[in-house]
């Protein structure tokens, strides 16, 4: 028989509601959010340190629990949530309902419960006799690029802040995940020369030259499956290389100047990304003579959309095993999906990540997370706050 209970607590489950209800879809401030776990903070007697977006519309909240303990171990979670537009939900998304065991609504799993979890034990905390103290670190735009954690991470170094380690608390069902993709995406723009499309010969087709590069990454997408080193334990044991979006041309007569497409590379934490994005403006910039020949200002242009690094722990990592047994358990896994863990691990600071519910529920309709789950993630905060050493 299971000793964790199927429910949270009251207070738990009271706070996860309040942050879901809070609309911080990446288009809008997460403001709300950031000024409600300040308050609940300062409530406590803790000073959190905000950094702000050059608009000063978002922010990232940094709070030590715990000050004076030599160092901390990092609880990390996002503020924002993708949306929700077009879905078909049987519920407001905004509701946080709790039906059947479950508490719906956007960020329910991907993961302000945890951001809701952690907050619901700051004074558990603060009264902890553990030797390390407890780091919130609370970020924005993680969903369109990880932008907000990089001012985290700069924020603290910049404070002196040298953390033993860091629990990411996206949702991997409370099981520890050691490793995910990176994800890079990045937008080509082709200008070419417009003409009448009887005079193709005096035009730069910029669709046709698009398509040349697409066919790389396609050609690349294939070596990877068929050439790389598979890496088992990921859904897609290699690396991948996709185009998402595609505009370009004005009229079916008219040769077009102008064309855009974007397009990602996932790639596994043993392979190299820059590298494969170099591939790609290589072969771009084999095909800008002839176009130039016709047209001077034709060529192609890339711009980076986001890089987010992929992330490779270890399970004789420290942080691994202390998040496996404040879990229950014995397994470690892969995500294929990215998070903030690979910047953390770049900034010296041995991660893992673990939170509750799964990424199968998140960005979906009626996106979900079980009670339960929230039940043993709040286990696994007590124990933290009564582990005497990491490892």
């Amino acid at each position: 028989m299971s000793l964790v209970s199927a429910t949270p607590s009251a207070r738990a489950l009271e706070l996860a509601q309040a942050l879901v209800r809070m609309n911080t879809v990446s288009a809008n401030s997460n403001l709300e959010l950031i000024h409600f776990v300040r308050d609940e903070l300062a409530r406590l007697g803790v000073t959190a340190r905000l950094t702000f977006n050059a608009e000063r519309t978002k922010a990232n909240l940094f709070a030590t629990l715990g000050e004076g303990k030599p160092a901390g171990v990092i609880l990390s979670g996002h503020t924002d949530t993708v949306p929700w537009d077009g879905q078909d939900w049987s519920v407001d998304p905004l509701s946080a309902q709790v039906r059947d065991g479950r508490l719906y609504g956007r960020g329910s799993a991907d993961m302000k419960s945890f951001i809701a979890l952690a907050v619901a034990h700051a004074q558990t905390f603060l009264e902890s006799r553990a030797p390390f103290a407890i780091h919130f670190a609370f970020s924005y735009d993680e969903e369109v690029g990880c932008f907000g954690v990089r001012e985290l991470i700069a924020d603290m170094r910049d404070a002196g802040v040298k953390p033993l380690a860091c629990i990411v608390g996206e949702p991997t069902s409370m099981v520890p995940a050691i490793a995910h993709k990176g994800v890079y995406r990045y937008k080509c723009c082709v200008r070419g020369k417009e003409a009448h499309s009887s005079l193709t010969p005096q035009s730069v087709n910029a669709i046709e030259m698009a398509s040349r590069v697409i066919g790389k990454l396609r050609d690349m997408a294939e070596g990877f499956e068929r050439e790389e080193k598979h890496y088992e334990g990921f859904d897609v044991p290699f690396s991948t290389a996709s185009v998402g979006q595609f505009r370009g041309g004005i009229a079916d007569n008219v040769v077009p100047r102008d064309a855009e497409f974007r397009y990602e590379f996932r790639d596994l934490p043993t392979a190299d990304a820059a590298a494969m994005q170099q591939q790609v403006v290589a072969h771009a910039q084999s095909l800008e003579p002839a176009m130039k020949k016709v047209a001077p200002d034709a060529g192609f242009r890339f711009e980076t959309i986001c890089e987010i690094p992929s992330f490779l722990g270890s399970e004789e990592d420290p942080v691994t095993r202390l998040a496996q047994r404040l879990a229950g358990e014995q397994r470690t896994t892969l995500v294929a999906f990215g998070t903030e863990a690979g910047l953390f691990k770049r900034a010296g600071i041995p991660t893992v990540v673990c939170g509750p519910g799964s990424i199968v529920q998140a960005h979906q309709p009626d996106e979900y997370v079980s009670l339960e789950q929230l039940a043993r993630c709040e286990v696994f905060l007590r124990g933290l706050a009564a582990t005497r050493e990491i490892g």
